[in-house]
């Protein structure tokens, strides 16, 4: 918005980087969602809400599926870029996002701007709708919806299915990096960190009171 740089330095062109090694381009075409705007605000809100909820919701205490979830589904929507005119695909991952939480929160019922009103799953649907009277082309909604049910597949429901399995292993250095180690339950603590060498508070406050 300053215009320290251009939007021509960000979108994706896949011959910019894999001829000329401009390889933040994989990158920041997820992070250009217009000029200042509605469609940027309305996006920018959309991102932090069900970004936050999943974060806070499903994947609570699973940092690093968390993040497996965003390389998995940047990985497939950049593999469609590579056959498709897509220039910037952050409006398609926020799109991902609330298909993944609409469809781990089925009974939740939702209102569009006091407008409609129907259960979570069918929110992609309608923002998509929302995208096209704003005059938006749909095939960057679709590919979010697309992306985001291969992910709910793969990780809700194919597994539970007679003869499925987990298919997406989130990989162990993912793990070593943002998820808390689990604690040694052979661990045997130190005698003075044990708790029952701690001071109580009450002993504390019968010392420090005068005599």
């Amino acid at each position: 918005q300053l215009e320290f740089i251009t939007p021509f330095q960000l979108y994706f062109n896949p011959d910019l980087i894999f001829r000329k090694f401009q390889i933040w381009r994989l990158i920041t075409n997820f992070l250009f969602f217009g000029p200042l705007g509605f469609s940027f605000f309305f996006n920018m809100i959309f991102l932090y809400r069900y970004c936050r909820m999943l974060e806070e919701g499903s994947f609570r205490g699973r940092t690093a599926d968390f993040v497996f979830m965003f390389l998995f589904g940047g990985f497939l929507m950049t593999l469609f870029g590579l056959f498709a005119s897509l220039f910037f695909l952050g409006q398609a991952f926020t799109i991902m996002l609330v298909y993944v939480w609409s469809r781990r929160n089925p009974y939740i019922r939702m209102n569009f701007f006091g407008l409609l009103n129907f259960q979570a799953p069918f929110l992609p649907w309608v923002l998509m709708g929302f995208s096209l009277l704003l005059g938006n082309s749909i095939i960057i909604d679709l590919l979010g919806i697309a992306v985001g049910h291969i992910y709910y597949f793969l990780e809700d429901v194919f597994p539970n299915q007679p003869g499925g399995k987990k298919l997406l292993l989130t990989p162990s250095f993912l793990k070593m990096v943002f998820d808390t180690p689990e604690e040694d339950p052979n661990y045997n603590p130190l005698p003075e960190d044990r708790p029952e060498h701690q001071p109580r508070d009450h002993d504390q406050n019968e010392q420090q009171q005068p005599q």
